[in-house]
């Protein structure tokens, strides 16, 4: 074990699952400790759940750490004496203290391209915007919110119909993939970390629920990418008010839309119209969203074709 690299993995998501087992199974590699988040309260009876991370490491019987600020574990982290840090999803930042312990640094792995998306809804921002890529950087980790030099980035081409459910899976496959020749290749000296271009950054905020809230007054391709990038969560909704069906001011989720839009004049925005046997959507530029799954407050998702069976009578409503 002498000879082996000693790492320290930090980690909460599933997202962070792949590269955590492909260190693992590295021949490389000695995992001295795994730190994650803390369990969370969940349902109504707030019982604790564990981490992704918390869970695979209990399945390797690994050392856990799970402190609720990681500034307060510096003196532990050195007692572990990690050669190497690696960082993927953790949830916080690491304070230079740290960055300081291991001597061949903290490595992160990003789930998009740097620099143009720094911060947590790196994910969401590509898909959001309509790019037609996106990636994981394999970079190291300073001070600042992923304004470190980059060792290595991977790029991938984002389909048509891309949510965030499957680019979170496509790139956290990918980064367990690429994440342990990068580190045998920079472990060597063969791969140099190249400063950022902070002139092509841009940062991208936390997701909250509100951010799911759909305006119809915007055009049609906007709001198909904001389902899209928003799936599974937040989710995307709007308001649904009928009180002669005794759905009153009820969330309206649409989950899923059809990636091609239609033309729709005459119709308000927000106003629900059938074609063609389907449920459209009207939005601000004439044109409709072809809605394909959707979820009424209280209730089970449903393909559209089984709503309607039993929901005739929404049509011609507004959302708001």
């Amino acid at each position: 074990m002498s000879n082996k690299i000693r790492l320290l993995f930090l980690g909460t998501p599933e997202f962070a699952g792949p590269s955590f087992e492909a260190l693992i199974k590295s021949p490389l590699f000695e995992i001295i400790g795994v730190v994650t988040q803390p369990d969370k309260a969940i349902g109504r009876h707030s019982e604790l759940k564990p981490s992704p991370i918390k869970k695979l490491a209990l399945n390797y019987n690994l050392p856990i750490y799970q402190p609720e600020k990681i500034k307060t574990e510096i003196a532990k982290i050195k007692e572990l004496r990690p050669d190497l840090i690696i960082v993927v999803a953790y949830g916080q930042i690491i304070p230079q203290a740290i960055l300081d312990i291991p001597s061949y640094g903290c490595i992160n792995v990003h789930g998009s391209l740097l620099p143009k998306y720094r911060g947590s809804a790196c994910l969401s921002a590509p898909i959001l915007n309509g790019d037609r890529k996106s990636g994981i950087t394999i970079m190291k980790i300073d001070t600042g919110l992923d304004t470190g030099p980059i060792l290595k980035k991977f790029k991938i081409k984002l389909a048509s119909d891309e949510n965030l459910a499957s680019l979170h899976d496509k790139l956290a496959k990918l980064g367990a993939k690429i994440l342990v020749p990068t580190l045998e290749k920079y472990l060597a000296g063969k791969l140099k970390p190249k400063a950022q271009n902070n002139r092509q950054a841009s940062y991208v905020k936390m997701l909250k629920k509100e951010d799911g809230k759909l305006d119809f007054n915007k055009p049609a391709k906007i709001l198909e990418r904001q389902i899209r990038a928003l799936n599974p969560w937040p989710s995307t909704f709007a308001i649904l008010d009928r009180p002669d069906l005794k759905i009153n001011a009820s969330l309206f989720k649409i989950l899923a839309v059809r990636n091609k839009v239609i033309k729709a004049k005459g119709y308000q925005p927000g106003e629900l119209f059938e074609t063609n046997s389907a449920l459209a959507v009207a939005c601000g530029d004439q044109r409709a969203l072809i809605i394909s799954k959707l979820q009424l407050e209280g209730r089970q998702a449903l393909e559209v074709d089984e709503f309607l069976r039993g929901n005739k009578t929404i049509i011609g409503s507004i959302l708001k």
